[in-house]
């Protein structure tokens, strides 16, 4: 029996529980497979780790966007923006305000 991208994920996940970017992709996996609440809950809690992970930020933004809950999509696309800045990754901040620009006009209909 050939093991789904998920179970490859969850079993790497036993060898490594602390592997930020295993972790990341398992709350994406999860998105995929309709499991958004799971995968949110995932990406929220990377994103208020120590330090944050930027991207974890962008994609928690998306699932909530997809789901029409833009002003908790705009708070975290914020955070985001000033956890990128505080690590200097101003390529991530750049895109995740493209994000709330794009958010911004979407909530206002």
């Amino acid at each position: 029996m050939t093991m789904t991208r998920r179970q490859k994920i969850e079993a790497l996940l036993r060898d490594d529980p602390d592997d930020i970017f295993l972790r990341y992709s398992l709350g994406l996996e999860l998105e995929g497979e309709g499991e958004w609440e799971a995968g949110l809950s995932i990406l929220e809690t990377l994103a208020r780790g120590t330090p944050p992970y930027v991207p974890a930020f962008q994609m928690a933004a998306q699932h909530l966007a997809k789901r029409d809950r833009n002003d908790e999509a705009r708070a975290c696309l914020r955070e985001g923006i000033e956890a990128a800045r505080g690590q200097g990754l101003s390529h991530a901040a750049a895109e995740m305000a493209e994000m709330l620009m794009g958010l911004g006009e979407a909530g206002e209909g």
